[in-house]
């Protein structure tokens, strides 16, 4: 290849010649001589459109250096009419864009040939690439990987001949849209081909959108609108799909779900947040143009998120109070692992509701998060509020048998004559441990738990007092003081070792329950003699007994 810098100055030097504009102002030119001049230069423009056209291949990665901004030089310099007559810009502009648009062609044609010679490695292939006789899978794995080469080729474009096109920026740009609006024929026609309910066309959108809002001159430009207008409906359709597949998940789901934990909450559960979280990142990732368009993607992903999770809840509270209608309220009642998998769920809906549909700023607008967090907090209270009336039925029925006891009854003149022992307050206090250590065992939420035992141990001590003050003007039966010294100090050390507040643990309910039962120890110590008592809550003077009897 001759230097264009040599052939510049050459033909600088024959036209100064042949346009008798020489130093010394003296020259003859003779027609043969101009004749051949004009052959020359018209040779010279076809060589020059020629290179600039395949600017690719006469000047590999900007080599030689400069001199591709050589030729285009030169190029204008034989445009001119004369030395003196400077070239129109429009015409040298008009040249420079039919040369780049012949590029575009012919970079495309370079580019689909090498991706047809790397699809026959395999020497088993015949069709040309993108044929109508290959599968539709194989199609787009050929457009797939087209677009790969096509994003390497206007990357080389930029790196090495963007400079020498400084002054024909737009030029290049028109060039580069032109070589996508190639790109797209192949494109369509490998799309169309496409069974309709197939997403494994996404990767090639990826691809191309990356690299186009990457590029400040592609972007929003003829191809990248046309890349979004072909895929929109392909978006729109694949979240109705994922929609309803969600929602039969969690209608067959919670149909078959026995409660048996698993990760964060239960199979089902976990399946429905990760759909939703897999969708909500895959929408994310695709990274859409269009803002408008994204910005309704994402405010119908987060309140689907948001109606699918209160789904989800709604249907945990449906199987819960199934659950807690189960079981007798007697000592022997434990709370079922399965009610404490729902807690579970319950709570892991609650985390997951912030990641998937989190707090907007324009709340007025989308308030889906403070719909499900409302949903949420008023089906975790009412969890709290059954299960507390359960376990504390267990402790009605414990003081419906002691009330048997009162002073003046039928059944307390009969029963005086027995000599009943800790069995009840025994089998209360062992009520209490297990349910404790179970619940806290199987509850991953330590609010959750913190907020039940606070309301269990507050709903016992309202009960305690109750039934105390019906009994004011009556004295306690030495049974009924004994078992109920031992079942207050069971719930007052079990919930503070489970870390129960101390302002709920010395509430006014429990100090007043406190001195009535201290006053009742005392009369009964008086008229019945010291050691007598069998278990001994609050006086000093029997903590070995009381160790003695743990």
């Amino acid at each position: 290849m001759i230097d264009p810098t040599l052939i510049h100055y050459s033909f600088a030097f024959c036209a100064s010649h042949v346009h008798g504009n020489r130093p010394d102002g003296n020259g003859t030119v003779t027609v043969e001589e101009t004749d051949k001049f004009e052959e020359i230069k018209e040779r010279l423009r076809v060589l020059l459109e020629y290179q600039i056209t395949h600017f690719r291949y006469c000047f590999p990665f900007g080599r030689p250096d400069q001199a591709l901004k050589a030729a285009l030089s030169l190029l204008e310099r034989v445009l001119m009419k004369d030395i003196a007559t400077p070239i129109p810009q429009e015409e040298v502009f008009s040249t420079i864009e039919k040369c780049l648009k012949n590029a575009a062609l012919v970079n495309y044609e370079q580019v689909s040939t090498y991706a047809k010679i790397e699809a026959d490695k395999g020497g088993e292939r015949t069709e040309s690439l993108n044929s109508i006789d290959l599968p539709p899978e194989r199609r787009l794995e050929d457009v797939i990987h087209l677009a790969e080469l096509c994003i390497d080729v206007l990357q080389q474009n930029d790196e090495h001949h963007a400079e020498a096109f400084a002054w024909f920026s737009d030029l290049l740009i028109e060039h580069a849209e032109l070589f996508w609006s190639l790109y797209a024929v192949d494109m369509d026609a490998a799309l169309e081909a496409q069974p309709q309910d197939t997403w494994d066309s996404f990767p090639l959108f990826q691809l191309l959108n990356d690299y186009i809002r990457s590029d400040p001159n592609l972007n929003g430009g003829r191809f990248h609108q046309h890349l979004r207008d072909t895929f929109a409906s392909q978006v729109i359709r694949y979240v109705d799909l994922m929609e309803s597949s969600i929602a039969q998940s969690i209608h067959k789901g919670f149909e078959k779900e026995r409660w048996q934990p698993e990760g964060n909450g239960t199979p089902t559960s976990e399946e429905i947040f990760w759909k939703l979280d897999a969708l909500q990142s895959f929408i994310r990732e695709l990274h859409w143009p269009d803002e408008e368009f994204a910005r309704h993607l994402d405010h119908r992903l987060k309140q689907m998120a948001a109606d699918m999770v209160e789904s989800c809840v709604n249907r945990t509270m449906k199987a819960f109070e199934c659950w807690i209608k189960k079981g007798r309220t007697t000592t022997d009642y434990r709370v079922p692992s399965e009610i404490c998998v729902m807690f579970n769920v319950l709570n892991d809906a609650r985390n997951q509701s912030l990641k998937l549909c989190p707090p907007n700023r324009d709340q007025e607008t989308y308030q889906y998060h403070t719909q499900i967090e409302s949903v949420i907090q008023g089906e975790n209270k009412k969890m709290v509020n059954e299960l507390v009336t359960k376990l504390t039925q267990v402790l009605r029925n414990v003081l419906d048998k002691l009330a048997r006891y009162d002073e003046g009854t039928f059944f307390a003149s009969i029963l005086s004559f027995t000599n009943p022992g800790m069995e009840l307050a025994d089998a209360y206090a062992e009520f209490i441990c297990d349910n404790l250590e179970d619940i806290t065992a199987r509850t991953h939420d330590d609010q959750f738990l913190l907020c039940l035992y606070e309301a269990w141990y507050t709903s016992n001590m309202n009960l305690l007092c109750d039934w105390l003050s019906d009994r004011m003007e009556i004295q306690l039966h030495i049974y009924q003081l004994n078992t109920l010294l031992r079942i207050t100090k069971k719930m007052y050390t079990d919930m503070e070792l489970h870390c129960v507040a101390e302002k709920i643990l010395n509430s006014r309910t429990y100090e007043t329950i406190k001195q009535r039962l201290q006053v009742e120890e005392a009369t009964a110590s008086v008229m019945q003699g010291e050691g007598k008592i069998v278990y001994n809550g609050f006086s000093k003077k029997n903590d070995s007994d009381d160790e003695d009897d743990d």
